[in-house]
């Protein structure tokens, strides 16, 4: 793991657009952000407030594969309380790797539509993301940790090209909770590189990865989260929206 910054976390401001608590802070003059568990709302289908954990446990199955998609995560102590900190990214703002466009203005190459509705002025609008090797591993991480938000919001364009993810408190559940604005490549086969990674990761459940995640997640969380990986394996294509729950989640951003 990416070493961590040493020293007392102290508040700069409450992020006003969070669902639960969460402060920009700063340790050593470092900004990062900060979700004290105290802050952490209890949901219907999470609701043990250990969303610091599954955040936690999205950046060690990040690291593992290499493909630097969490920004670096850990468990600490704030003024607040325990909870969650994360080294803050900051983005480029002229971009967007997630977008909803006017139908008539999607780029013609480039860019995957997700689907098609009506706009807030009832005009023709299309979801739309990037068709970057960047967002199909994350596409593909979210599909390996079960993400149940990833919101277009959490996907960051950085100035010097790379794409982090971020907000991963709701992952990793025994049920199938994938909802994410990621599904350009439905059906699509896996490159080598990304089923190799999911392989790794399969691959070290029983070693290293595994005892990492074991202090983060419940046994019966981490059963799923091999049979997720041995499923993609078996297949080796992206998979396609299923269950009953949105195949997105809302808002979209």
């Amino acid at each position: 793991m990416t070493a961590q910054p040493i020293g007392e976390v102290e508040v700069v401001a409450r992020i006003p657009a969070a669902s639960n608590e969460t402060f920009l802070a700063s340790i050593d003059g470092l900004p990062v952000v900060y979700k004290p568990r105290e802050g952490e709302k209890p949901l219907w289908d999470f609701p043990d407030c250990d969303l610091a954990d599954r955040e936690v446990a999205a950046y060690v199955v990040s690291e593992h594969l290499g493909w630097n998609i969490v920004p670096p995560t850990w468990l600490g102590e704030g003024p607040f309380g325990p909870g969650m900190l994360q080294l803050w990214q900051q983005v480029d703002t002229t971009h967007d790797a997630v977008d909803v466009v006017p139908l008539d203005a999607v780029p013609d190459s480039g860019w995957c539509t997700v689907f098609e509705g009506p706009g807030e002025d009832d005009r023709p609008v299309a979801l739309v993301h990037e068709d970057s090797a960047a967002l199909r591993k994350m596409a593909v991480f979210d599909a390996m940790v079960n993400n149940a938000d990833r919101k277009g919001g959490h996907v960051l364009a950085m100035p010097d090209g790379h794409r982090f993810g971020v907000d991963h408190g709701l992952t990793f559940h025994t049920e199938h909770k994938l909802r994410t604005v990621l599904w350009g490549w439905i059906g699509e086969p896996l490159s080598t590189e990304e089923a190799d990674g999911v392989g790794r990761v399969l691959a070290s459940l029983d070693g290293e990865l595994g005892r990492r995640l074991d202090p983060l997640l419940t046994p019966d969380e981490l059963e799923a989260f091999g049979e997720r990986c041995r499923r993609l394996l078996a297949t080796r294509r992206f998979p396609e929206p299923s269950g009953w729950m949105p195949a997105t989640p809302w808002p979209l951003f």
